[in-house]
C-alpha cells in the first residue's frame, strides 16, 4: 500500500525537476484589453451565423444596429444553438417615436441588451415544433407564449412569424413586431 502512495509522489517529483524546479511563467492578461470576441473570425466557406444572415438582410438593418449597439453581436455569433424572433425594420419603425433612439444610448445599453435577449431562446424551435399555449423561457430569464392558429401560422407574444431562416448556429423567425417584456 505504501509503495502505491510513493509512486504519484515520484512522478511528480520528477515532473517537477524536469521543468527545472519552476513553475511555468504566467502572463498578466487582466491588464490586457480583450480581443475580439468570435464575430472577429473571418469564414466565408462555412453556412452564415445568425449575425451574419442578420448583416446580409436589407430588412434587419434596425436589428443589426441595436444588437451592436448592445454588444449583444458576439453573443449570437457563438455556437448556440440559439432560436431569434428576429423583428423586421418596419417593427422597429412601428414602436413609439423615440424609443429607439433613446434605447441605443450609451447609458441604455443594458436595457436594450435585455430586449434583445427577450427575442432569444436557447434551442433550436422550429415552426411546426411550436405548440400552441406553450410558454419558452428566453434568455433573459423571462417568458415568451406561442399561439398557433388553424392555418397553423403562428405567433410570438401577437408577433407573427413571417419568414424562418436556418442558420449554422440556430434558426431565425422573423416577426413583424417588437417584443417588449411586460
Amino acid at each position: 500500500m505504501k509503495t502505491l502512495l510513493y509512486l504519484p509522489v515520484l512522478l511528480l517529483t520528477l515532473a517537477v525537476c524536469s521543468c527545472g524546479g519552476q513553475a511555468p511563467e504566467r502572463s498578466n492578461t487582466a491588464d490586457a484589453a480583450p480581443g475580439p470576441g468570435q464575430s472577429a473570425v473571418v469564414d466565408d466557406a462555412s453556412n452564415p451565423n445568425i449575425v451574419q444572415v442578420a448583416v446580409g438582410s436589407a430588412d434587419h438593418s434596425t436589428l443589426v444596429a441595436a444588437l451592436q449597439a448592445a454588444d449583444y453581436v458576439d453573443a449570437l455569433t457563438n455556437v448556440g444553438p440559439f432560436t431569434v424572433f428576429a423583428p423586421t425594420n418596419a417593427a422597429f419603425d412601428a414602436l413609439p417615436a423615440g424609443t429607439l433612439e433613446e434605447l441605443v444610448k450609451p447609458e441604455n445599453q443594458r436595457k436594450l441588451r435585455d430586449i434583445l435577449e427577450y427575442h432569444v431562446l436557447l434551442g433550436v424551435y422550429k415552426s411546426d415544433s411550436f405548440v400552441n399555449r406553450r410558454n419558452l423561457g428566453t434568455a433573459d430569464g423571462r417568458s415568451v407564449t406561442v399561439v398557433v392558429a388553424e392555418d397553423r401560422s403562428v405567433r410570438i407574444n401577437g408577433a407573427k412569424i413571417i419568414a424562418t431562416v436556418p442558420a449554422s448556429n440556430g434558426i431565425i423567425h422573423v416577426v413583424d413586431q417588437v417584443l417588449l417584456p411586460k
